[in-house]
C-alpha cells in the first residue's frame, strides 16, 4: 500500500506532485500510460453560506456517492482536498465511463460539478506522481463550468468508442502551453471555456515547476493590491512565475491580460510606447485604457528603472488597471508592494531538472546526482534548465564533477556581485564552454543584435547554419519565439556580449550587423527623397527598430558615421510617424559626431534633409528651414536636381507657413518643373499638394480642389497612403469652405481611415475635427459637440501638422452652434477616447 497526500492545491497552477504521509491508505497507483480525473464543486463558497451547518453532511454524501463511482470503475483515489477529487485510472475508457457515471449520482445534489480528464505517461517516484499530465488534467479540469466533463485529446483518442465526446475545438489552458484540443462528454449546453482569451501572454514550451506558494501569496498581493513587483536575481524565474500569476488571474480581468516585453527596450521614454505596442493603442494610454479591467505584466523593468512614473502615472489614470512587474530591483513607488523571487526549494529545483531532461532525452532517470547538482546551481531555475539540457551528453555525475571544477573558477570576479549572479555567471559559462567551437562562435556573434530577431537576420549577420542555430535553440541558449523570431535571454546575452566584445571579429560582425539592418531599414522604403513603387513597409521597419538603434549606436561608438547617416535616413518616415524627437536626436549625434564633416557629401545632404523632416514635425520650424537650406546648398554642390527639387519643396512649405506666399510658390514651381521633366510622381504628388495649400490661402479654392485631387491620385499610384491622407483631408476642408458638404465628408472619411491604417494620431485628430464641423455644417448640433470635445481633448503629436493651420477657423464655425444640444454632446465626448471618437466620425449620422 502506498500513503500519498498533496502537497499542492488542485487549481494553484502549477506542478502537481504528492508525497507520502502516515493517515491516509490507498491501492497502488497505476504507472505507464495513466489517466488522471478532476473534479471540483463549483461555487463552493456560496453554497457554504447558503446551506451552513448541514453542508458538511451535503459533502460527506457528495464524496460517498463520488468514491463508490470510482471503485466500481477501478479510480484509485490519489487525494481529497476539501470538496475535490484527484483520481487515477489505469485505462482511458474507464474514466470517462466514471465521469459519466459520477454526473448521473450526483443529479440529485444541491452541488453542480466540472470535472476534468486528461491522459499521460507521468514519473511515479519515491514521493509519488511527478510531471506536467497531472498539471494538465487540472487545468483541464479548471476550464469547465459546473455540471460539464471535459476531456483531452490524448483521452479522446483512447476513449472514443465508449463515449459520445463532442469536440469544443483548440483552447489555451492557463498552463500557457500551446492550444489543445478538448472534447466534451454529452450534449449539454454551457458557457464558454474559462480560458485563455483577450491575451498575449506568449506560448511557453514547458511547465512552471513549483512556486506553490510563490503563486498563493502573490496571488493574494495582486488582490489586495495594484502594483505588485517581483524582485530577484536574473535568473530566478521572475518571469515565468509573472506569466503563470497573470495567466491564473485572467478571470478577473474581462478586459484582457496583457504581457509588455522590455527586455530590448533601453530609454525610460520608451516603456509608455511598448506598453502601448502590447495593449493595442495608438492613442493617449491612458485614455486608451480609460475604465477597463486590465493586467499588465511588465517584464524586465530594471533597465528603464527610472521610468517608475511611467508605472504611477498609468495607475493614477486608470482606475481599474493592475501591473505585475518584474524586476531585479523595486520601483520605490508608494503603491507597489514587493514579492521577492526566491530560488526554488531543493526538491522542485530536482523535479525541474528531470522535466527539462526528459524534454531531451525521454527515458531520463534522476540520480542522487540530481539533487546535488541543483544544491550547486544554488536552485536558480535558468541555471537548472541549461544544466539539464546536457543530458544528451553527458551523464547527472559526470556534470556534477564538471560542475565542481568550474564553478570555483568560473565565477565574476566582481566582489560586490550577488552570490546568486556569481553563480548563474558561472553556470552560463560552464555551458558555454561545453558548446563546440562553432556553436561558440555563432552564440558569442548573436549577442550582437538587440531584442529578438530573425532567422534571415542571423544567417547574414552571423552566417548561422541552421543546424548550429538549432543545436543553441535546443540547449536553451536561444529561444524560439512564437511569432518565428529568435531571442537570446536579457541574462544570457549580457555574457555573450562579453565574449563578443573581447573576440577579434568584433568590429566586423557589429559592422554586419549595421549593414544588414541598413538594407532592412532601405527595404522598407521609408526615406522620403527617394520612394520607390511598391509603397511603405512599416511592417518591416518597426519590429527591427531596436536592432536599428543598436546599429546607430555602434556606427557613433565606432566612427562609421558615413553608415549611420545612410540608416537614419533610410527611416525617414519612421521617425516622423513614430516619434520625431527620436529622429531628432540620432541626427544631431551623427552630424555633430567626429570625423562627420568628412562623411560623403551625398550622405550628409540626405541627412540635412531627413533632420529637417523632423524637426519639422517636432514643431521647430526655423531649425528646419535651416537643415533644409543646408541640404539644398549640398545638392547644388553635388549637381543632384532631384535632390534639389524635393528641398525646394520643402522650404516653399516653411515660406507658406511664414504667410509668404509669393515666395512659396517661386520656390514650388521650380520644383514642380524638376520633377515633371524627370516624370517623378512622387515629387508631382507632393507640389501639386503644396501648390494647392498656396492656392488655397490665395482664396482660389477651385484651383486648391484641383491640386489636392490630383496630389491624392499620385501619391496612390506611388503607393505614400500618408500623403494621400493628408491631400484628401485638405481636399475636405476646402470643399466645406465652398459648400460642398457631402465631398468634404466622402473625402474625410477616406482621410481618417488612412490615419487609422498607419496609426498616424495627428490625421486622425484631423480626421475627427472635419467630421465634427461636416455634422455642425449640418445642424448636428450634439454629434458636432460630441466629436469636437474629442479633439480638444486629444494631445497633438504634430503641433504644426496640416490640421493646425485650420482649428482657429474650425473652431469658430463649429461653435456658432453652441446650445443645449451641443453642450450635451460636448459633455459626452469629454468621456471619449480617441478610437471611440474615429468609431463614431465613421457612422453615419
Amino acid at each position: 500500500m502506498v500513503r500519498l497526500a498533496t502537497i499542492a492545491r488542485f487549481q494553484t497552477g502549477s506542478l502537481y506532485r504528492f508525497v507520502m504521509r502516515d493517515d491516509l491508505s490507498m491501492p497502488k497507483l497505476p504507472t505507464g500510460t495513466v489517466t488522471f480525473l478532476f473534479t471540483d464543486i463549483e461555487g463552493s463558497t456560496r453554497l457554504i453560506h447558503e446551506h451552513g451547518d448541514q453542508y458538511a453532511e451535503l459533502l460527506a454524501e457528495h464524496r460517498r456517492r463520488l468514491r463508490e463511482v470510482f471503485a466500481h470503475h477501478d479510480g484509485v483515489e490519489v487525494d481529497t482536498q476539501g470538496d475535490s477529487f484527484f483520481v487515477a485510472f489505469a485505462r482511458a475508457p474507464d474514466a470517462v465511463r466514471a465521469a459519466a457515471d459520477a454526473q448521473e449520482a450526483l443529479s440529485g445534489e444541491p452541488f453542480r460539478v466540472r470535472i476534468g480528464i486528461h491522459t499521460g505517461t507521468p514519473l511515479v517516484a519515491a514521493e509519488g506522481y511527478v510531471g506536467a499530465d497531472v498539471h494538465v488534467a487540472a487545468r483541464v479540469m479548471a476550464a469547465g463550468h459546473g455540471g460539464q466533463v471535459l476531456v483531452s485529446e490524448a483521452t479522446q483518442h483512447l476513449a472514443r468508442d465508449v463515449a459520445d465526446l463532442r469536440d469544443l475545438g483548440e483552447h489555451r489552458l492557463k498552463d500557457l502551453g500551446a492550444p489543445r484540443r478538448l472534447f466534451q462528454l454529452g450534449n449539454g449546453e454551457f458557457p464558454p471555456l474559462r480560458t485563455l482569451y483577450r491575451t498575449n501572454l506568449p506560448i511557453q514550451l514547458s511547465s512552471l515547476i513549483g512556486r506553490e506558494t510563490d503563486l498563493r501569496e502573490a496571488g493574494e498581493l495582486l488582490r489586495r493590491h495594484r502594483l505588485v513587483t517581483l524582485t530577484g536575481p536574473g535568473g530566478s524565474g521572475k518571469t515565468r512565475l509573472g506569466m503563470q500569476l497573470a495567466a491564473d488571474a485572467v478571470d478577473d480581468f474581462p478586459d484582457g491580460v496583457f504581457w509588455v516585453p522590455l527586455q530590448a527596450v533601453r530609454e525610460p521614454a520608451h516603456v509608455e510606447t511598448a506598453i502601448a505596442l502590447s495593449v493595442g493603442s495608438d492613442d493617449d494610454l491612458v485614455d486608451y485604457i480609460g475604465n477597463q479591467r486590465l493586467l499588465l505584466l511588465v517584464d524586465n523593468f530594471e533597465q528603464v528603472v527610472e521610468a517608475a512614473s511611467t508605472i504611477s502615472e498609468l495607475l493614477s489614470g486608470t482606475p481599474n488597471t493592475k501591473i505585475i512587474v518584474t524586476s531585479r530591483e523595486p520601483l520605490l513607488l508608494d503603491a507597489e508592494r514587493r514579492y521577492p523571487v526566491e530560488p526554488l526549494p531543493n526538491e522542485d529545483a530536482a523535479a525541474l531538472f528531470t522535466e527539462r531532461a526528459r524534454a531531451v532525452t525521454p527515458d531520463f532517470e534522476p540520480t542522487p546526482s540530481v539533487s546535488e547538482i541543483c544544491k550547486r546551481l544554488d536552485g536558480l531555475p535558468l541555471a537548472i534548465e541549461l544544466a539539464a539540457a546536457r543530458v544528451a551528453l553527458l551523464r547527472t555525475d559526470e556534470l556534477l564533477a564538471r560542475l565542481e571544477r568550474a564553478l570555483p573558477l568560473l565565477s565574476t570576479r566582481s566582489r560586490d556581485a550577488p552570490a546568486r549572479q556569481q553563480t548563474l555567471r558561472a553556470t552560463i559559462e560552464w555551458s558555454y564552454e561545453l558548446l563546440k567551437p562553432d556553436e561558440q562562435a555563432l552564440f558569442c556573434s548573436l549577442a550582437v543584435f538587440r531584442g529578438s530577431f530573425t532567422l534571415a537576420a542571423a544567417e547574414a549577420v552571423c552566417a548561422a547554419d541552421l543546424e548550429t542555430l538549432e543545436s543553441l535553440v535546443v540547449k536553451n541558449l536561444v529561444r524560439h519565439l512564437a511569432n518565428g523570431r529568435l531571442l537570446l535571454l536579457d541574462t544570457i546575452r549580457e555574457f555573450a556580449v562579453e565574449k563578443l566584445e573581447a573576440s577579434p571579429d568584433s568590429d566586423a560582425v557589429r559592422a554586419a550587423h549595421a549593414d544588414y539592418f541598413l538594407s532592412v531599414a532601405v527595404e522598407a522604403n521609408l526615406n522620403a527623397g527617394s520612394m520607390r513603387p511598391g509603397g511603405q513597409r512599416l511592417d518591416l521597419a518597426l519590429p527591427e527598430l531596436d536592432n536599428c538603434r543598436g546599429a546607430l549606436a555602434w556606427c557613433l561608438r565606432s566612427g562609421s558615421i558615413d553608415v549611420g547617416l545612410k540608416i537614419a535616413v533610410a527611416l525617414e518616415q519612421l521617425w516622423v510617424l513614430e516619434d520625431p524627437n527620436e529622429g531628432v536626436t540620432w541626427f544631431e549625434r551623427l552630424l555633430d559626431a567626429p570625423g562627420a564633416d568628412q562623411a560623403p557629401l551625398e550622405d550628409r545632404a540626405h541627412a540635412f534633409r531627413s533632420y529637417g523632416s523632423s524637426l519639422h514635425i517636432a514643431g521647430r520650424p526655423q531649425a528646419a528651414d535651416e537643415a533644409a537650406t543646408r541640404s539644398l546648398t549640398l545638392f547644388e554642390e553635388l549637381g543632384d536636381e532631384h535632390g534639389q527639387a524635393v528641398l525646394l519643396h520643402r522650404l516653399s512649405i516653411t515660406a507658406m507657413i511664414r504667410g509668404d506666399l509669393r515666395r512659396a510658390r517661386e520656390l514650388v514651381e521650380r520644383s514642380d518643373a524638376i520633377h515633371r521633366n524627370a516624370g517623378d510622381k512622387w515629387g508631382l504628388a507632393q507640389t501639386t499638394g503644396t501648390l494647392g495649400s498656396i492656392s488655397r490661402d490665395e482664396g482660389d479654392e477651385q484651383s486648391a480642389m484641383e491640386f489636392f485631387r490630383e496630389s491624392a491620385d499620385l501619391a496612390q499610384q506611388v503607393g505614400v497612403p500618408w500623403w494621400q491622407g493628408g491631400a484628401l483631408a485638405e481636399l475636405a476642408c476646402v470643399s466645406l469652405d465652398v459648400g460642398l458638404v457631402d465631398d468634404a465628408e466622402e473625402h474625410a472619411r477616406a482621410s481618417l481611415a488612412i490615419s487609422g491604417m498607419l496609426r498616424d494620431r495627428p490625421g486622425r485628430v484631423f480626421g475627427v475635427a472635419i467630421l465634427a464641423r461636416v455634422a455642425a455644417e449640418r445642424g448636428q448640433a450634439e454629434r458636432a459637440g460630441r466629436l469636437w470635445a474629442t479633439v480638444e481633448e486629444a494631445e497633438y503629436a504634430s503641433p504644426l501638422g496640416g490640421w493646425m493651420r485650420h482649428r482657429p477657423a474650425f473652431e469658430a464655425r463649429i461653435r456658432e452652434h453652441a446650445g443645449p444640444d451641443f453642450e450635451r454632446g460636448y459633455a459626452e465626448g469629454k468621456t471619449l477616447t480617441l478610437d471611440e471618437a474615429v468609431a463614431i466620425a465613421q457612422q453615419s449620422a
